[in-house]
């Protein structure tokens, strides 16, 4: 398999606020409102060049889940990994708001080893080995990092949509899958359950390839982690956002190294009045 690796993604989930032209991972449903009996919906997963674009690497599907209205886990159906891309259908058995999501905890890090420095990437778990006994100078970042969309059958509710305190959390004011195009929305982003305010992040629509420019939309949270602001032309967007906010890198100097880095990536739908 040519699958990246759960370090990779969080790499590249890590890079995803520091530039905008990078490979960016994403989910992106078929449809985010379902209006059947028989409702269904198929994710597609990938890391790409161009957003939405089927161009690089699949993600994974270690790690997915998706809750449904009532809190429980919904099983992946059908779920193959490619060369390109991953993807899986989810049934909407009842009605109500999903959410499918890929949530990560990993480390990145560096050390001294007989005067040559070593770096590494993996999780909590492999610590111990990642860094061997007798390293010096060891630095360490934690990365947290969501990445999520939202999809509803016959009907909206906001269950899937509450905090769970950990990490960065979009809590959308306006439901997910009621985003129209020149209404005003308003979202609300948490820090480990708390408002993140000044919080810069950025919404980028698809179909770059076609338009020719990347058309990305930057904005502020205000004190309460809150904005209120008029939706864009319909389609589907990627929302990205990382805290801390990069530091401004010194030539010459390798970027540097956080103690904690959170990332938070979602896929949207802005739908036509």
């Amino acid at each position: 398999m040519n699958n990246p690796s759960k370090p990779l993604l969080a790499l590249a989930l890590a890079g995803l606020a520091l530039n905008a032209y990078a490979h960016k991972p994403w989910i992106l449903p078929s449809s985010t409102v379902v209006e059947a009996k028989d409702a269904w919906v198929t994710i597609d997963a990938a890391i790409s060049e161009g957003l939405f674009e089927i161009d690089h690497q699949p993600i994974k599907l270690d790690g997915f889940f998706v809750n449904g209205p009532d809190g429980a886990k919904v099983p992946l159906q059908n779920a193959t990994t490619g060369r390109l891309r991953s993807t899986f259908d989810v049934q909407l058995a009842k009605p109500g708001t999903y959410k499918v999501a890929l949530v990560q905890q990993t480390v990145f890090g560096s050390y001294k080893l007989n005067g040559e420095t070593k770096r590494f990437r993996g999780t909590e778990e492999s610590l111990a080995k990642d860094v061997p006994a007798g390293a010096e100078d060891v630095k360490l970042t934690r990365n947290h990092s969501r990445l999520e969309t939202f999809v509803s059958a016959n009907k909206t509710d906001d269950a899937v949509l509450k905090p769970t305190g950990v990490g960065l959390e979009l809590v959308p004011v306006t439901h997910p899958n009621d985003l129209r195009a020149g209404e005003k929305a308003t979202w609300r982003f948490l820090l480990d359950g708390k408002p993140a305010a000044n919080l810069g992040f950025s919404l980028i629509p698809g179909g770059v390839r076609y338009r020719g420019t990347l058309g990305e939309i930057r904005k502020n949270t205000d004190a309460k982690g809150e904005i209120s602001f008029e939706l864009p032309e319909p389609g589907m967007y990627l929302v990205t956002t990382i805290w801390p906010a990069p530091a401004p890198q010194v030539q010459g100097q390798p970027p540097q190294m956080q103690p904690r880095r959170v990332t938070y990536a979602a896929t949207v739908e802005v739908l036509p009045q």
